[in-house]
């Protein structure tokens, strides 16, 4: 049985330089924008499409797509339940540690269960998680399947597929749905700046 980690020699170090301090220097709010779905529902193409949004109007943004994060930090993990949750748990973290530097962080991830997301949501204060359910059927989702993963997961061959093998929990509140199957990315792009906007997030912006 391997050892325990634990961490009661470590002690917190108190920045100097807060969150507030970054936003008053950014001129505008830091907030987690969390896209939720099942794989192909528009997750990294509308959190890459609100970046490019935010971007023009000089605001400061970072995207963690899933692909890219399995790719490294999360390389080492696979797709069972445990290791989902795993995987939520450190773009949490991540997600946390970017909105503190100054940055609203956009992430486009499946993350299944409500639970994983609610630990997220818990890390941060009220109004800085911002759980956005990119809502397509999964009749939709397999037909702009142009990497043939539900093909292959209907088959077999992809074990523990979300939407196919593996449950996905959809959002009970989230602050924004969109019906991707039906909405246009121009619509669901600026669903989500006017969301923003009317929460005074980007009220400073020159």
């Amino acid at each position: 049985m391997s050892e325990k980690i634990t961490n009661e020699h470590t002690v917190w170090h108190e920045p100097t330089v807060h969150q507030k301090d970054r936003e008053k220097m950014n001129g505008h709010k830091n907030c987690i924008l969390w896209f939720t779905g099942l794989s192909g529902a528009g997750k990294s193409t509308l959190a890459h499409a609100v970046e490019d949004n935010l971007h023009n109007q000089l605001v400061r943004t970072f995207v963690l797509d899933g692909d890219n994060i399995r790719k490294g930090l999360c390389k080492d993990l696979g797709f069972t339940d445990d290791d989902r949750t795993e995987n939520i748990r450190r773009i949490g973290e991540i997600s946390n540690l970017l909105m503190q530097a100054g940055v609203i962080t956009l992430t486009a991830f499946i993350s299944p269960f409500i639970k994983d997301r609610q630990l997220v949501r818990q890390l941060v204060n009220e109004g800085e998680f911002i759980e956005i359910f990119c809502d397509a059927s999964l009749e939709v989702c397999e037909s702009r399947d142009v990497k043939g993963l539900y093909k292959k997961a209907r088959t077999g061959e992809i074990p523990e597929f979300t939407g196919i093998s593996s449950p996905y929990e959809k959002p009970e509140n989230a602050e924004i749905t969109l019906n991707t199957d039906e909405m246009g990315i121009n619509d669901c792009v600026e669903k989500v700046i006017e969301y923003l906007m009317e929460r005074g997030m980007l009220d400073n912006l020159q």
